[in-house]
């Protein structure tokens, strides 16, 4: 699974670019997208049979209708939901934010950070370039 992490500052444009990005790396294999929250909580709706059964407990809540299904896991860990993704067949896994993660990065707009693969890339300049992102779990 290659991790593909999208940074910058909030307003920056990230969003926009991971949307243009997912349909292209879809025709290429099985996509996942993290987003870390930043300062606001994601809050499940209150009174649903979901939500009672994750504040109950259940490591893992899991809701299916007609289209999609929507699951709270019961953890905080970037490593964890990796994990788990991986295990479930994904190819790419775009994380957006947690730019103090040592990933090879994309970053849209000004940020300066370390591990930066490039700049304010077009979505045909990171396909090219996917050879440059890691591997998870990393090859040894």
């Amino acid at each position: 699974m290659k991790i593909i992490q999208v940074a910058g500052r909030s307003g920056s444009g990230k969003t926009s670019f991971i949307i243009k990005l997912v349909p292209e790396l879809e025709k290429k294999g099985r996509v996942a997208v993290i987003k870390h929250l930043g300062d606001h909580d994601f809050r499940l709706e209150n009174g649903k049979d979901t939500t009672l059964f994750f504040s109950a407990g259940a490591t893992v809540s899991v809701g299916i209708d007609n289209q999609k299904s929507v699951a709270a896991i019961r953890t905080t860990r970037l490593e964890d939901v990796l994990k788990f993704l991986s295990g479930q067949g994904i190819e790419f896994a775009i994380i957006e934010g947690f730019k103090n993660y040592a990933f090879p990065k994309i970053v849209i707009g000004d940020l300066l950070v370390k591990d930066c693969v490039a700049a304010n890339p077009t979505v045909d300049e990171v396909l090219a370039s996917l050879h440059q992102f890691e591997d998870y779990p990393q090859r040894k």
